[in-house]
């Protein structure tokens, strides 16, 4: 906090003249604290309790000139802050408070995450019933063509033994493999619905 004035040129120049004068009635210890303060070596100081009692004099005296016009090219002093040694101690503790709000922090942040998820995807358990379920499906699309396939050669196979045109023995075999493949797909929807819950 500023407690005194850098006293410029100006001051020093009319402060002189001041205490110069034959005249001048300045009290004594006003005297001696301003010429204490020009002795100085560059940049002195004004103290605001001599800048007070000049003011007062100033004004007393009725002089034409006034204080702020004596301190135009002054500038506020204001000594450098030291800023005192921490304390070890202190510092260790706010450290340790530190981690231990940051790892604080961090369960809130991850408290809902899984470590098993695998790309928003569910966890690896979902992900291998998701597999066996594909798995599933395709043995049985594949288990069905087989089986229509199979329906289809045979009776086409079987069917020459009854008709000799080849166009009887293909219509023959539609017809079985149709019939076949209506079979399979009813067995196939009455077991998905069983696995589904339903009646």
């Amino acid at each position: 906090m500023a407690s005194s004035f850098v006293i410029g040129d100006q001051f020093r120049t009319r402060v002189t003249e001041l205490l110069g004068k034959t005249d001048s009635s300045v009290p004594q210890s006003l005297r001696e604290e301003l010429e204490e303060i020009i002795k100085k070596p560059r940049p002195s100081t004004l103290p605001f309790t001599t800048a007070r009692k000049l003011k007062k004099y100033l004004q007393e005296q009725n002089h034409p000139f006034y204080l702020h016009e004596l301190l135009e090219d002054s500038s506020l002093y204001l000594p450098e802050v030291v800023k005192p040694p921490r304390n070890p101690e202190l510092v260790a503790r706010l450290e340790k408070i530190k981690a231990k709000l940051a790892n604080e922090e961090y369960s809130r942040i991850t408290r809902n995450v899984n470590t098993q998820e695998i790309n928003r995807c569910g966890t690896l358990a979902d992900f291998g019933h998701q597999v066996r379920s594909v798995k599933a499906v395709a043995v049985t699309v594949f288990n069905f063509l087989v089986t229509v396939v199979a329906a289809f050669a045979c009776s086409y196979m079987g069917s020459q033994y009854l008709f000799t045109e080849i166009a009887a023995r293909v219509i023959t075999a539609v017809i079985t493999a149709s019939v076949v493949g209506l079979a399979e797909l009813y067995i196939l929807v009455r077991t998905m619905e069983g696995e589904l819950g339903e009646p």
